[in-house]
């Protein structure tokens, strides 16, 4: 900070001493001085703030803020001086996508494998990077190739000494020590990682101009605890979370024998000796993942909906700072929630995240503490593009609608000579991109090449939630899915699964995405053995949306079609998924938007009520909450994607935490503080624990006010019935003292659970932090709050509405956006400003007149 000195004039001595230059100066200055202020204050009053920065550009900004690039060095053969790698965010990190970008030579146009970067994960203590046997790659059936592999090529690599001997018609193997058990022992030793959940990229190609770019997804200590990456734990001693690395290794043209192999490429692993030495290293931080928060504080329970897990997540170190409480927040479907609210039981948590209102039980408040939305992320490659991933998709409700019901016969069965469409698919588009209305919403891809039949099915979440209700109302929003649902064939005659025109989706808006087709198709393996797949294994459920984007990232969905020996089956055989191939990776899924944010996925534009295409940003969510009316709640936003107009994003939805007002008075001064802390700053965007994270747009100041009135009054509990528990002073010294958002506690870090692969099953749920309740899910049949036409539906009575003394003493909480603050600040000081040029101009007036008075021999 720069410090202004100033220096003061000495007085002069003798009988004349006084201020330097004399009364008329210093009138002068007095009066240039008021005018000065006078004028500075009306320019800033002038001045316009400057515009409101979206979500994606302020956490994009603050990403790129720890970005680091490294440049590629000579090598014995293959030259990557001219090679400069960026990796565009190093520090508070979390399980999510990370940029990677590099400039270099340019690679001339070829199928073989050369001029392509390997980038793994890496654990390592050293100030110097990892160990090769540290690092995460090679999977078990990673392909025949050895570029994928953690074997060596026996005598192809001169400087390899540690791993050149093997036994006689075998290669050395490098093994994977992880950061504690035991090391592998073999290439199909698949432990700790495999194909279906490594992040491993054995091969990103370099453009014909010498450029590239991928996402990579890092893991924390939560998905791979073998790299323990962010790790800590507050009862060990371990605070400071443990970092890890990103290695990239670069290759070229030539082994390290110097053999070019045309036609085919580079033949060797990147863990090779040679190819090891040309390695870049790129620290990586992370944000704390474990046990942040002693376990010895009193433990508030949370559970609901995952719109709020990455919020959560974000806020759980800095709630817990110097608080005598401790939260454990358990994802699960939010009409679980509400019924662990309505009908609470000794156990039941004293706080539910929901989106739609709890209407019957106990009286209840309903504090608004996110902004989020349901988006479709993609991560789509694309071979023929020049960029090689496809950045840009259009989707309508019509084509939303198909792929929700199965309706594309690729969907729920692999199309070969001996399993040719099913009858009552038969004559619609075998995938959607092949379908001809995908094909003229999205013309960059309507290409008169052989049809393509990635990307198989879209994921979708196995458990009930509200915002899948919000899907089926939108495309009930929308007359021509409304009517392909009902029956009625599109323009190209497609026409919907039979099987789902039975369930009436046209009306019904269930809580989850049912897989109605009963298709079985067998596969005749080895001969003899039979074994056969449905719809849940070619097009199967995601555990939960993070879970969703994650197999989005790495493009594969999990499907598991193809046969396989299983000598352990009485079958002899088993389904199992087939390597998704680099360059050729396509998959998409219905996902939150925090999560297709971490993971960086493409997101789909969606028409909105104006059938304007809009992508989720800040500026459409916040559009949109402006249009919700209220649900069956007074006060309590509904989603409605019919009011969704003026650039709104039609699948926004309001996060609100939901307290019962008959608790102990100790329990709803911490639900208090949290709610407190949700709605103030825990609404500052950025990547630092305590934060808002990508994904969200923050809550309007009217949000924030309701959250602030409801915080209160779950302070002052239920009215007229003071519990056991209440002090002398009402407890209000207790919400005066959480109004700061400091307080509170949580335990966890970056702790979302339920994120392992595979399962078909109707229920998921996980937990973030310690304890926490039991989840469940299933199909549900539970309507949406809001009918096709935008009305809202008939609901029980008001639970509970915020009004009379808690309107009339709102605090403010912070979370204001940099326009807010900035409006606020600048009106002060023009009123500073002003009073002061005024004083400064009064001075010399009244100097004057007081002058003019002694000399008439007036008095005062």
């Amino acid at each position: 900070m720069r410090t202004r000195h100033v220096r003061t004039g000495a007085a002069r001595s003798g009988p004349q001493a006084g201020p330097v230059g004399g009364p008329g100066a210093a009138s002068a200055r007095r009066t240039v001085a008021g005018l000065g202020a006078l004028l500075a204050a009306l320019v800033l009053a002038l001045l316009p703030l400057p515009p409101v920065t979206g979500t994606g550009q302020a956490h994009a900004a603050e990403a790129e803020d720890s970005a680091m690039t490294l440049s590629g060095r000579k090598g014995r053969y293959d030259d990557f001086s001219d090679l400069k790698v960026t990796v565009h965010q190093t520090r508070n990190l979390r399980s999510q996508g990370v940029e990677v970008s590099w400039t270099g030579r340019a690679a001339p146009a070829t199928t073989d494998i050369k001029n392509f970067l390997q980038v793994m994960q890496c654990w390592g203590d050293g100030a110097d990077g990892p160990d090769r046997e540290q690092c995460e790659f090679g999977a078990n059936n990673a392909g025949t190739h050895f570029t994928s592999q953690r074997t060596l090529p026996k005598g192809l690599d001169p400087l390899e000494k540690e791993y050149a001997d093997a036994p006689e018609g075998a290669n050395p193997f490098v093994p994977f020590r992880p950061v504690s058990g035991d090391p592998t022992d073999s290439t199909s030793d698949s432990t700790y990682f495999s194909d279906n959940d490594t992040n491993a990229q054995p091969w990103l190609k370099t453009r014909t101009d010498g450029t590239g770019e991928a996402v990579f997804e890092v893991k924390t200590a939560v998905e791979a605890p073998y790299l323990g990456c962010g790790a800590v734990d507050v009862a060990a001693g371990q605070l400071e979370p443990r970092r890890c690395w990103l290695v990239v290794v670069p290759r070229g043209e030539h082994d390290p024998d110097g053999s070019a192999n045309p036609g085919s490429g580079v033949h060797t692993s990147p863990l090779s000796q040679s190819n090891w030495d040309q390695r870049l290293v790129f620290p990586l931080e992370f944000g704390p993942v474990g046990n942040t928060c002693a376990a010895d504080k009193a433990e508030r329970r949370v559970i609901g909906s995952e719109l709020l897990t990455d919020a959560m997540t974000s806020w759980q170190t800095e709630l817990c700072a110097g608080a005598d409480a401790r939260f454990t927040f358990s994802q699960a479907g939010e009409d679980y929630a509400r019924r662990l609210i309505e009908q609470p039981t000794a156990t039941s948590p004293g706080l539910g995240i929901t989106v739609a209102p709890v209407t019957g039980g106990t009286d209840v408040v309903h504090a608004p503490v996110a902004v989020s939305a349901l988006t479709v992320g993609f991560f789509w490659e694309d071979e023929s593009a020049s960029v090689g991933q496809i950045r840009d998709l259009k989707l309508n409700p019509r084509l939303l609608a198909k792929l929700l019901t199965g309706s594309y016969p690729f969907d729920i069965r692999q199309i070969t000579f001996q399993s040719p469409v099913p009858e009552h698919v038969r004559g619609n588009a075998q995938s959607i991109v092949v379908d001809p209305e995908f094909r003229k919403l999205n013309p960059a891809l309507d290409r008169p090449t052989a049809p393509q039949l990635n990307p198989g099915g879209i994921l979708l979440q196995a458990g009930n939630s509200d915002v899948n209700t919000l899907v089926w109302r939108y495309l009930q929003s929308d007359t021509d899915a409304r009517e392909f649902l009902k029956g009625k064939p599109d323009p190209w005659g497609m026409k919907v699964n039979p099987f789902y025109r039975e369930l009436g989706l046209d009306k019904n808006a269930p809580l989850d995405f049912p897989k109605a087709d009963p298709t079985e198709t067998e596969i005749v393996f080895q001969g003899t053995k039979k074994i056969s797949y449905g719809q849940l294994e070619k097009s199967p459920y995601a555990n939960d949306m993070h879970n969703g984007a994650q197999r989005v990232r790495r493009g594969a969905t999990g499907a598991t079609f193809t046969a396989a020996e299983d000598t352990s089956s009485p079958l002899g055989v088993k389904l199992v998924t087939s390597a998704a191939i680099p360059g050729t990776r396509q998959a998409y899924g219905l996902v939150d938007m925090a999560s297709a944010s971490r993971y960086r996925l493409g997101i789909a534009a969606l028409p909105n009520a104006d059938g304007v295409y809009v992508k989720p940003d800040t500026a459409s969510l916040l559009k949109a909450v402006e249009r919700m009316p209220d649900s069956s709640v007074a006060g309590v936003k509904a989603p409605v994607p019919a009011t969704a107009k003026n650039g709104a994003y039609p699948l926004t939805a309001v996060v609100y935490a939901v307290a019962p007002l008959d608790q102990p008075l100790a329990a709803r001064q911490d639900y208090a503080r949290l709610i407190r802390y949700a709605a103030g700053a825990g609404q500052t965007q950025g990547l630092a624990p305590g934060e808002l994270p990508p994904g969200y747009a923050p809550l309007p100041g009217a949000l924030r006010d309701r959250a602030v009135a409801a915080a209160e009054q779950l302070v002052r509990g239920k009215p007229g019935v003071p519990p056991p528990d209440t002090p002398a002073d009402g407890g209000q010294a207790a919400g005066a003292a959480a109004a700061g958002g400091t307080e509170g506690g949580v335990t966890g870090g970056d702790t979302i659970g339920g994120s392992g692969d595979g399962g078909s099953g109707a229920g998921s749920g996980s937990g973030s932090g310690s304890g926490g309740a039991d989840a469940t899910g299933g199909a549900g049949t539970e309507g949406g709050a809001a009918g096709p036409d935008g009305s809202a539906s008939p609901g029980p009575s008001v639970s509970e509405s915020v009004s009379g003394p808690a309107k009339s003493n709102l605090a403010s909480s912070g979370g204001l956006t940099p326009n807010e603050v900035l409006g606020v600040v600048r009106w002060v000081l023009l009123a500073v400003l002003a009073v002061g040029g005024a004083a400064a101009l009064a001075g010399p007036v009244l100097l004057r007149f007081s002058v003019r008075r002694a000399g008439t021999g007036g008095s005062g």
